[in-house]
């Protein structure tokens, strides 16, 4: 269906570290307090897991209405961990045992970022909605064809945005704009840091041709941000740069990236790197300021360095009556609900197919004209 080359050895010897930490970062994803699963509604399967968001994508879903029911997994080592997770979940032979049951409705994928567009594609033609993690595209090229075939089969190509729609703090930041404590957004700053984490990443996360680049990777998050708090239906890339800045050995990687856009509402600044230190205890100090005309939010995402709260979900709000802090770890997460909803009644409650496919061509766009740094130190 679809190939490239690497050291596949290489990858299996990664792999056993990475399985090892699926558990691990997938819980960064699940809520403070018990949530309630509604009853399955949609039948759901799972083709290739090479990132751990596939568990909050997977949590989601399943808390929403979905119901897994197989998967298929090409490297033994992640697929065990996988089948240990999910034991009810019965393991195929290849994609085509999952393409062609006609009693699943979604394909859920986390594959290896080049790949993700081709299996979606293939997905959509098989009639079945597809929700994919980001970078849910790593080319404009191949941006074209997912928009041709979504539009001739009228399936859902999703991708799953998940430092907005699965960070509960971001999602209380949503309602309080739609309210309009900070009156009307004119510009975000959105800031993505990622801990390297060299030892345990496969080949294929240091060559650019397989992961798309970091604005394309880490960058997608942002963009869907900006698009989504300024209200903005179109925008355009003024400016962005990227730069290997600290990893020679690793000549295909980007550990910088950063990007000036103006939308039709508002304005936006994106910021993500590989620079998160060991000694934050965090993955990243991802924050997220939404400037109003009557105020402002900042949000910290995954850990406060400077205050005594503990862990993630923090929002800071300041406008004309009140600066306040609001602990969000209570706050509920609707996606999985809305998108199970839109599945079964074919509707848009939680994301617009447009407001999908702009996010991940803002970012492409950003990555494909952005600037390379270097400096001589």
């Amino acid at each position: 269906m679809y190939h490239f080359s690497f050291n596949r050895r290489q990858f299996i010897k990664n792999s056993s570290k990475a399985a090892a930490g699926m558990t691990i970062l997938s819980s960064l994803t699940s809520s403070a307090s018990p949530v309630k699963r509604l009853e399955p509604k949609v039948r759901f399967a799972v083709i290739h897991i090479n990132h751990p968001h596939i568990y909050g994508m997977i949590n989601a879903v399943t808390q929403g209405g979905g119901q897994l029911v197989s998967f298929y997994v090409k490297e033994p080592e992640l697929a065990a961990a996988f089948a240990k997770r999910f034991p009810a979940a019965i393991p195929v032979r290849n994609e085509k045992e999952i393409l062609e049951d006609d009693s699943i409705q979604l394909v859920l994928s986390s594959g290896i970022p080049v790949e993700r567009a081709p299996l979606g594609i293939e997905v959509m033609k098989h009639g079945k909605d597809y929700l994919v993690d980001k970078p849910g595209i790593t080319t404009l090229e191949q941006l074209a064809v997912v928009r041709r075939v979504q539009k001739e089969t009228k399936r859902m190509y999703t991708i799953m945005y998940s430092e907005r729609l699965e960070n509960k703090a971001t999602v209380k930041a949503g309602e309080l704009v739609k309210e309009g404590a900070i009156g009307n957004v004119i510009q975000t700053v959105g800031l993505g840091p990622h801990r390297m984490n060299a030892a345990s990443r496969p080949e294929w996360f240091f060559d650019k041709k397989y992961y798309g680049g970091i604005i394309t990777d880490i960058g997608a998050h942002q963009f869907d941000q900006f698009l989504f708090f300024t209200n903005s239906t179109q925008a355009e890339v003024v400016s962005a740069q990227t730069g290997n800045l600290h990893f020679p050995q690793y000549p295909e990687f980007e550990d910088f990236g950063d990007v000036l856009i103006r939308g039709n509402q508002g304005t936006g600044y994106i910021r993500v790197d590989w620079f998160t230190p060991d000694a934050l205890k965090s993955w990243g100090d991802g924050r997220l300021t939404i400037l109003g005309t009557d105020g402002y939010i900042e949000i910290r995402k995954n850990i406060d360095i400077v205050s005594d709260h503990k862990g993630g979900n923090h929002l800071y709000l300041v406008n004309q009556k009140e600066a306040i802090y609001i602990d969000c770890n209570d706050s509920a997460l609707p996606f999985g609900e809305q998108f199970v909803h839109d599945i079964i009644n074919r509707t848009e409650t939680a994301m617009s197919q447009e407001h999908c496919f702009l996010a991940t061509e803002l970012a492409l766009k950003a990555q494909k004209h952005a600037k390379k740094l270097t400096y001589q130190k």
